[in-house]
């Protein structure tokens, strides 16, 4: 079965071609036969690779996205790229869906009325619900509507939060209204629990969990017997930890004094909290956490602030992780900057030692792939894990078909 997956974002779109058996639902991630990004900009910039080792970059003169994703598409059967035959080759394509609001807890096929549903949470999440169903009508359009599509959805695996994990303290009104904490990255959190559970060779109903998705957008999880039991992101991808651009959470005071005494508009405080906060906002550097890092070498004080906040507030969110575990099994990094920065992970476990979590420096600072890089002796694994949120979409897919 060839299983195309498509994340489509705002200001970017990845795709994967995956093979994946027909019977059964596989465990091990295979590599992908094909694999594109667009970055949306005032043109289209385009890379797309293949397992065979080929490269393609394109530099699209046009925004229009159905132009674009017609034209990646079509490398997949025409040379130099062609890793199919043709186009009636793609025989299911898979979806992240970033919010699935109440209504749905586990992968579904896309049809009109789930198609309805994703439009109608536009509102709570418009920088990714548009772009996601854009992305399945792009491909009704290409394909056509006889090939399947499945919706995976970034929230489902936050569906079960406890009520009190759930709740906002405010009127109980909120709840009619859908108000409450949903959590996202779920794809993510997701995968690297499964993944945890194959490395350690034990079964994840037995395993208590924090999995930190460090990226430019950040968020932990709380995982105990295989579900989520608490997380960092809540009503939208703004709640939580401090994030590449996002503010993460703030006193809400904050914003009526902006509105009052600045004469900010909701639009002007959207943009600052989403686009500019975080590591850009307080460092006057960049969101990317390389460049901060270059920057407190170079004595920027600013830089400096920016990365104490990030990590105080990435151990904040461990703390409260924990409160809703009984003990911890594994304390897990994945995402650009959880798999890649050494110096993070160091200065996150550093004030976890009460535990008895023991990282092992060498090894932090050594290898690639997924690892444990802590000390022997631990009794709380570090886990660094290359998350893959195409192939869990590609296997939930599958998995949905192949039992219909």
């Amino acid at each position: 079965m060839k299983v195309l997956v498509l994340n489509a974002g705002s200001s970017s779109q990845k795709s994967c071609l995956y093979e994946i058996p027909t019977t059964g639902c596989p465990i091990e991630a295979p590599s992908p036969l094909w694999e594109a990004q667009i970055d949306w900009g005032t043109t289209a910039q385009v890379q797309i690779k293949t397992a065979g080792g080929q490269t393609c970059q394109m530099n699209l003169p046009t925004t229009d996205r159905t132009t674009v994703m017609q034209q990646v598409l079509q490398t997949l059967w025409t040379e130099p790229m062609q890793v199919l035959a043709t186009i009636a080759d793609i025989d299911l394509v898979g979806h992240r869906i970033v919010h699935g609001g109440s209504q749905f807890q586990q992968p579904v096929r896309i049809d009109a009325a789930v198609k309805a549903a994703i439009s109608q949470l536009i509102p709570i999440a418009p920088n990714h619900n548009r772009a996601n169903l854009e992305g399945i009508e792009l491909i009704e359009i290409l394909l056509g509507h006889h090939v399947p599509q499945v919706a995976v959805f970034d929230t489902a695996f936050h569906s079960q939060l406890p009520a009190a994990a759930q709740t906002y303290p405010g009127p109980h009104d909120w709840l009619k209204q859908g108000i409450k904490r949903y959590g996202f990255h779920g794809i993510s959190h997701a995968y690297c629990a499964d993944r945890a559970a194959q490395f350690l060779n034990r079964d994840l109903a037995d395993l208590q969990l924090i999995t930190g998705h460090l990226g430019n957008g950040c968020s932990l999880a709380a995982i105990r017997d295989g579900h989520s039991v608490d997380t960092t992101m809540g009503f939208s991808p703004l709640e939580g930890l401090m994030m590449g651009t996002r503010s993460g959470s703030i006193d809400p005071s904050v914003i009526f004094y902006l509105m009052r005494e600045q004469h900010y508009d909701g639009t002007m405080i959207d943009r600052l909290l989403n686009k500019e906060s975080g590591l850009k906002g307080l460092s006057g550097v960049s969101h990317d956490i390389r460049q901060i890092q270059a920057a407190m070498v170079a004595g920027n004080s600013q830089a400096q602030l920016a990365w104490e906040v990030y990590i105080h507030r990435i151990r904040t969110g461990i703390g409260a992780m924990l409160m809703s575990l009984d003990r911890l099994d594994a304390l897990i990094f994945t995402g650009g900057v959880g798999e890649n920065c050494t110096d993070l992970r160091s200065q996150v476990c550093q004030n976890l030692s009460f535990l008895g979590l023991q990282l092992d420096e060498e090894q932090n600072r050594q290898g690639k792939g997924d690892r444990d890089i802590a000390l022997s002796q631990s009794p709380i694994r570090i886990l660094v894990l290359h998350t893959q949120e195409a192939w869990q979409i590609a296997k939930a897919s599958s998995c949905l078909v192949a039992g219909d």
